[in-house]
């Protein structure tokens, strides 16, 4: 059984920073890219990031580039999202996604991914 578990999550003032954490199980994780999404009430569900299988290559959403940085340890089956310089539109449910695809195609929408964990809430206050 698969399971993607994320944590880190809390309450951080503007301009501060977190690290989001997602750790795997039931699933060869080396063999799959990992992808951070969010979504904040009444939104749909939005891309943050992605990392590949091996951790060369990463994509950012236009509204956390410069500012979030995903990495992996595939020795842990652990994915991270460090978030810094966190403004109150950050706030959202952030969830870690599994995609046993390649990165070639829209890897930034949702059905691209085949497990998601429960997410973790960040709230940035003003």
């Amino acid at each position: 059984q698969v399971q993607l578990v994320e944590s880190g999550g809390g309450l951080v003032q503007t301009g501060g920073s977190l690290r989001l954490s997602c750790a795997a199980s039931g699933l060869t994780f080396s063999t799959y890219a990992m992808g951070w999404f969010r979504q904040a009430p009444g939104k749909e569900r939005e891309f943050v990031s992605r990392i590949s299988r091996s951790g060369a290559n990463t994509y950012y959403g236009d509204s956390v580039k410069g500012r979030f940085t995903i990495t992996r340890d595939n020795a842990k089956n652990t994915v991270y999202l460090q978030m810094n310089s966190l403004k109150p539109e950050d706030t959202a449910v952030y969830y870690c996604a599994a995609d046993f695809g390649s990165d070639i195609g829209r890897y930034y929408l949702t059905h691209k991914y085949d497990y998601w964990g429960q997410g973790t809430q960040v709230t940035v206050s003003s």
